[in-house]
């Protein structure tokens, strides 16, 4: 077992611990107004993350036409990005500015579990959605997921999630020191293998690094076929929109995903130097650098409902039906009016367009073709002959 009493042994290796000493004397004590400040940082992310969350996961789930594929992942990227920010962030700056455990041993486990298993479910997701857009552009014609396949794929990333997370529950522990108690990862000692170097080298890896290749090569194959060439000219413009549409959900996911990124970065070096060079991380300022780490990595989950509002037409009207009394029916109206069925009325009024003109170019020059009067007196066409060439697609 790791020694309690070795700073560096009880310094938090995972993101999640904050006991920068494990002795009874705190040698990391702050002035007020500099705790106010990171007070006011860290309860800034919890208020913008859960609101705005909340409302992504609100937006897609009582809109029907919301729920797509792409969506129902966005629901559980929301959910777990909303869930970690509320339940590990303020906790953890309490932790790391105090350096005493105050919650039990119970909330300790979770303190340490919940995390890893928040952020492979957030990432996962992410790749998930990289992977669907890369099937609907590079393969259109192969079958897509369905709401139970995804729902299935869902449940998959959480059980993965928490297998991948259960050593830090199952290793957690509180120890009572003078004044005050810590809460730790109890690592086992084997004389062959640093297991808990092997374990948080793994996760790294599977949380950050190989998900975000593979995001990478799906979105730069996906980039390559929407803007490698332009659109015709004499493109219908139904295919136009469908291409733009495409261009905007993609560049919407890359922004997330570089935000994503961005924000995980300097936690995943940080730690993993925590691994391999203990002793650096002894010196007064790593708290500093700690708070500002661990804050950068938990904004990333206030961001996602920031860029949805900025780049999606969709998400900027469920936000503004939400926190905007002005114009609540236009919000409304951009959410709902475009159902299915108001597709096909819209597809049936294409086609019979189309129809009022195949019918009248056909009648030769000075005949006119004779009216049907209807039940209310008004007279109507009389040709129904089918148009010689069918819309390509629909709204």
């Amino acid at each position: 077992m790791d020694p309690v009493y070795n700073a560096t042994d009880c310094f938090p290796a995972n993101g999640t611990n904050a006991s920068l000493n494990c002795s009874g004397f705190n040698q990391f004590v702050q002035p007020v107004w500099r705790i106010t400040l990171w007070a006011v940082a860290y309860c800034s992310i919890v208020v913008v993350s859960v609101a705005g969350n909340v409302v992504v996961i609100w937006i897609i789930l009582a809109h029907k036409r919301m729920r797509t594929v792409t969506n129902y992942f966005l629901v559980n990227l929301a959910f777990a990005e909303a869930a970690m920010s509320a339940f590990n962030t303020v906790i953890n700056f309490v932790y790391a500015v105090h350096n005493d455990w105050y919650f039990g041993l119970a909330y300790c486990r979770f303190h340490n579990f919940f995390p890893i298993a928040a952020i492979f479910a957030s990432i996962c997701s992410m790749t998930a959605i990289a992977s669907d857009r890369y099937m609907a552009i590079i393969h259109p014609l192969q079958q897509r997921l369905s709401s139970t396949e995804t729902r299935l794929v869902i449940a998959v990333i959480w059980v993965l999630a928490l297998l991948l997370a259960f050593p830090q529950y199952y290793y957690s522990s509180t120890t009572p020191l003078p004044g005050r108690t810590v809460c730790y990862i109890d690592w086992p000692e084997y004389a062959t293998v640093d297991f808990r170097k092997i374990y948080y080298v793994c996760v790294t890896l599977l949380i950050y690094f190989l998900p975000l290749g593979i995001m990478g090569c799906a979105y730069t194959a996906v980039g390559i076929s929407l803007w490698a060439s332009e659109i015709p000219g004499d493109s219908l413009e139904h295919y136009r929109e469908q291409l733009l549409a495409k261009r905007k959900v993609v560049k919407m996911m890359v922004v997330v995903v570089c935000t994503f990124a961005g924000c995980w970065l300097p936690y995943h070096v940080y730690f993993l130097l925590h691994q391999f060079f203990p002793d650096v991380f002894e010196q007064r300022y790593i708290q500093q650098v700690y708070l500002a780490v661990m804050w950068l990595a938990m904004s990333s989950t206030m961001y996602n409902p920031v860029i949805y509002y900025c780049l999606n037409s969709k998400f900027r009207a469920g936000f503004q039906q939400v926190f905007c009394c002005c114009a609540p029916t236009v919000a409304k109206d951009e959410l709902e009016l475009k159902t299915p069925r108001y597709l096909q009325t819209q597809v049936s009024s294409y086609r019979a367009s189309r129809m009022e003109t195949v019918v009248s170019t056909a009648v030769c020059p000075g005949e006119r073709a004779a009216p049907e009067v209807t039940s209310n007196g008004s007279e109507a066409n009389n040709n129904t002959a089918p148009p010689r060439t069918a819309p390509r697609g629909t709204l």
